[in-house]
């Protein structure tokens, strides 16, 4: 159960913010399962009142159409907030300040694709319809909008990319 993994995950266990914005994500998530309007009605109304508190307590906003992967830890949250088409592989981490969102107001439905065990630093911001690849690195306030192969490190305002040695 994604429960007890995200919980084993989160460093700070019950305390953490981040996992307790986390599973208001998956509670609202949980209702697409259901096709009954009777079902997903309540638990929709629920889940926009839980995501609000978690916005206010937490500062972490996740729309709810995002479709993240096991494990994910919110390392540090505050001001992080992603996208409602978003995606996002297992095992990643993500640190306060981070925005994983669209680029374009003429184009709101873009947005990240991210791979398996990227490691996001505090105050990224990865926007628009870009590709990170699985093992990148997003360093502490790159502003990442283009493609990240995987592997590789993207660091900087725009962000450029550095691909490790092992990859050259």
């Amino acid at each position: 159960m994604t429960f007890f993994e995200d919980l084993r995950a989160a460093r700070e266990g019950v305390l953490s913010l981040g996992f307790w914005a986390l599973q208001v994500y998956r509670f609202g998530h949980l209702r697409y399962r259901f096709q009954s309007k009777l079902v997903r009605y309540p638990l929709g109304a629920l889940h926009i009142v839980l995501s609000k508190v978690a916005e206010m307590l937490c500062g972490v906003t996740i729309g709810v159409s995002a479709k993240i992967g096991r494990r994910l830890v919110i390392e540090h949250s505050g001001a992080i907030v992603v996208h409602g088409n978003a995606v996002l592989g297992d095992d990643c981490i993500i640190r306060q300040g981070v925005t994983i969102g669209n680029r374009y107001m003429d184009k709101p439905l873009d947005a990240p694709v991210i791979g398996q065990r990227v490691n996001i630093g505090a105050g990224a911001k990865i926007l628009g319809a870009v590709h990170i690849g699985d093992d990148a690195e997003i360093g502490a306030n790159a502003v990442v909008l283009k493609d990240v192969p995987a592997g590789a490190v993207a660091v900087g305002v725009p962000a450029r990319i550095i691909l490790r040695k092992s990859e050259l």
